[in-house]
């Protein structure tokens, strides 16, 4: 993965193309770049990210920013409800609570303790 300015590219080889190609996979709008080298790439990276903030900022629009921190799940009240009681059963709010779970989830999937 890449970060610039906030936004991260994640990055793949097409061996058959013998090319790098990207995407900033932390907004709904779509941005891609490539490149055959690694320096290439970085560069194509860097330049699609300002292209596109400049882009925005012609057309007089707000550029899309890498999340907000709040989005909404949908689950069964049955789910809802024991999620709820085990965060008050662990003394914390329900945001707190499904946090720390997260942020559990991440660490375990990324390797870490």
């Amino acid at each position: 993965m890449m970060e610039y300015k906030g936004y991260i590219g994640k990055v793949e080889f097409d061996d058959e193309a013998d090319i790098f190609h990207g995407e900033v996979i932390n907004l709904r709008d779509v941005i891609t770049f490539e490149g055959e080298t690694v320096q290439e790439l970085r560069q194509a990276f860097q330049d699609s990210v300002d292209d596109y903030l400049a882009f925005c900022a012609e057309r007089g629009e707000e550029p899309e920013r890498p999340f907000s921190g709040k989005f909404t799940v949908r689950i069964s009240p049955e789910l809802h409800q024991k999620i709820f009681t085990q965060a008050k059963m662990s003394g914390k709010s329900l945001n707190r609570w499904a946090t720390e779970v997260f942020e559990r989830s991440v660490s375990t999937a990324n390797g870490a303790s």
